[in-house]
């Protein structure tokens, strides 16, 4: 990490991750870039379902590959990026063929590494085969829910999931989030752990970093109207009035489980992920 002397308040604080030594350069591959809108806090309909979000830097979008429909073809590292719209760097892979494709870097690699996608492959940093191959306590990543549908799980930086069993046709991966989940063994993943393990560990140090990364001013419940939220209005503090935690549009939150009891995958989960709440009830 990168710390800075206290030259201002803000700056006294401050962290960043340091690139020197892992960013090769600041120009993207431009065939794989393009300009997108972003979409500040709003679902496919417009509505905002994330409050303060809005503004922040332009931003170019990088068509990273998760569906690694290159196989049994070598490819190399020609650099490693900074990508604006993820933590994990990125790396421009070039395969034996001539195509080109972003990728997720993991942890141990750089420029002039190569990896292969296959069902075959080594069980190496980088490489890409299907679970059923991959042994036991091996640490992935990118990895599939539905075989062919590109890596969907454990992509952030820093992250890694863990094998921890074969039976059946399914294989079981232990999640970072701690829950334990039975895949198809024929789902691809990646070998290792993402790079950039650093990132959670950043400082922002004032608000104006806060507003370059697309995050604006949120009022607090308390502070608003009644007529604005359930916690609102009332002659300074007010208790919160409400037996449970709820949400402005009034539904519970604060350990309230949202997760449907009907969806298709609820039976491939082995074990439930261990949360805030469920730790302090087994002390």
């Amino acid at each position: 990490m990168k710390s800075y002397k206290p030259t201002t308040p803000s700056r006294r604080k401050m962290t960043t991750v340091s690139y020197r030594g892992i960013i090769t350069t600041n120009d993207p591959h431009k065939a794989l870039t393009k300009g997108f809108r972003r979409g500040s806090g709003r679902n496919a309909y417009g509505r905002i379902t994330s409050q303060a979000r809005g503004g922040g830097h332009k931003r170019s979008y990088r068509d990273v590959d998760f569906v690694y429909d290159k196989h049994d073809i070598l490819a190399k590292l020609q650099t490693v990026e900074y990508d604006p719209n993820r933590s994990a760097f990125i790396a421009l892979a070039s395969y034996k063929d001539g195509a080109k494709r972003y990728v997720i870097v993991p942890k141990t690699m750089k420029v002039g590494s190569t990896f292969i996608v296959s069902n075959q492959a080594p069980t190496e940093v980088g490489n890409r085969t299907i679970l059923r191959n991959i042994p036991v306590g091996t640490f992935v990543y990118n990895v599939e829910v539905k075989p062919r549908a590109g890596a969907k799980l454990v992509r952030s930086a820093g992250v890694y999931a863990q094998v921890v069993a074969h039976d059946g046709g399914y294989t079981s991966v232990k999640l970072p989030s701690t829950e334990v989940r039975k895949l198809v063994d024929t789902c691809f993943a990646s070998i290792g752990e993402v790079s950039n393990e650093e990132y959670r560990l950043r400082n922002l140090g004032k608000a104006g970093r806060s507003r370059h990364l697309g995050w604006r001013p949120k009022t607090r419940a308390m502070a608003k109207n009644a007529v604005d939220h359930p916690y609102g209005g009332g002659e300074g503090a007010q208790p919160r009035g409400t037996r449970r935690p709820k949400t402005k549009q009034g539904k519970t939150t604060g350990g309230h489980k949202t997760r449907s009891p009907k969806k298709y995958s609820n039976v491939h989960i082995v074990s439930r992920r261990v949360t805030r709440q469920s730790k302090g009830s087994k002390a």
